[in-house]
């Protein structure tokens, strides 16, 4: 009898688009023996015929039919046509979305370099150690505010500000007596667990760093934002600080992959940069005649940094 794991093999749909694919090849190659001596045929291998078979199951959930298998192939060969077609007529030359394609392929390999090293502990240990700044944590702080608007009181808002700052002064940051001295707010009248940047945000950027200066549980003011003046009570404050590397070792690890890349680009591009010396146009006689002695370029022409070649 067939053991359970044999049965089990024999209906994994894998193995079915590995023999499709290697009967394909095999066919392919006895029909085409020659085929990388001749420029204009196309080749695919074993391994491509799998992926276009795996490619079609990662998106249907299910194998390709056989029937369509054979359309997956002709797609994939007449990719490749009118690819070869397109080159051979020139239709790459001059064309700026190729161009950024090929800049982006050309980063990508450079940028592949430098990702396929893993950091030791060690590594990312120093590396963090040098940009601590990255990674620290800002202040977060809750805060209640009043409200007094200029558009209702005038040059007057900031004086009935610290009017009223006397009047609550010993108040709970919940008090209905102080919310009752205001005016309405168009949003909230609470504020918890945000940053600076969060609140600088929401009412600019002054009024954020003031609110960070306070000290918490008690009425403050008047401070300005961009809506007009505030009394503020900060109910909770925590401070900023940098985070144990434990913390954010899969973060450092992103940074530091990040940094790699940019430094491995960086250095291939100026290598491949200096092969080149790049040529500038000389201006035209009327525009060199209008132009100031000081600002004339030199006469020939020049290189990418001005001087003369």
């Amino acid at each position: 009898m067939i053991s359970t794991s044999i049965k089990r093999l024999i209906r994994e749909p894998l193995l079915h688009f590995m023999l499709l694919g290697a009967a394909l090849f095999m066919g392919y190659a006895y029909l085409k023996p020659d085929v990388e001596a001749k420029p204009h045929q196309i080749v695919l291998t074993l391994d491509e015929l799998a992926q276009l078979g795996m490619l079609f199951e990662s998106q249907w959930r299910r194998p390709p039919t056989p029937e369509e298998f054979s359309a997956i192939v002709e797609t994939k060969v007449r990719q490749e046509v009118l690819y070869r077609e397109a080159v051979a007529m020139g239709l790459d030359k001059n064309d700026e979305i190729v161009k950024r394609r090929m800049v982006q392929k050309m980063q990508f390999l450079a940028e592949d370099v430098a990702a396929a090293r893993e950091p030791t502990t060690e590594e990312l240990r120093s590396w963090f150690a040098d940009h601590t700044d990255m990674f620290a944590m800002p202040p977060r702080l809750g805060f209640r505010h009043v409200y007094f608007s200029p558009d209702q009181r005038g040059d007057a808002a900031r004086d009935d500000a610290a009017k009223a700052l006397t009047e609550i002064s010993g108040q709970p940051g919940d008090s209905g007596r102080v919310a009752s001295l205001g005016d309405p707010f168009m949003f909230q009248d609470f504020y918890a667990d945000r940053t600076p940047q969060a609140i600088a945000g929401d009412f600019g950027p002054e009024f954020a760093q003031a609110v960070a200066k306070l000290k918490p549980r008690s009425w403050q003011g008047p401070i300005q934002s961009g809506y007009g003046w505030h009394l503020v009570y900060v109910d909770t404050l925590i401070p900023g600080r940098v985070p144990a590397f434990e913390e954010v070792t899969q973060d450092v690890k992103i940074a530091w992959l990040g940094t790699q890349k940019a430094e491995a680009w960086q250095k291939a591009y100026d290598e491949m940069r200096a092969k080149y010396t790049v040529l500038l146009p000389v201006p035209a006689e009327a525009d060199l005649a209008a132009a100031p002695s000081e600002t004339r370029p030199p006469e020939g022409p020049v290189q990418d940094n001005g001087s003369p070649l």
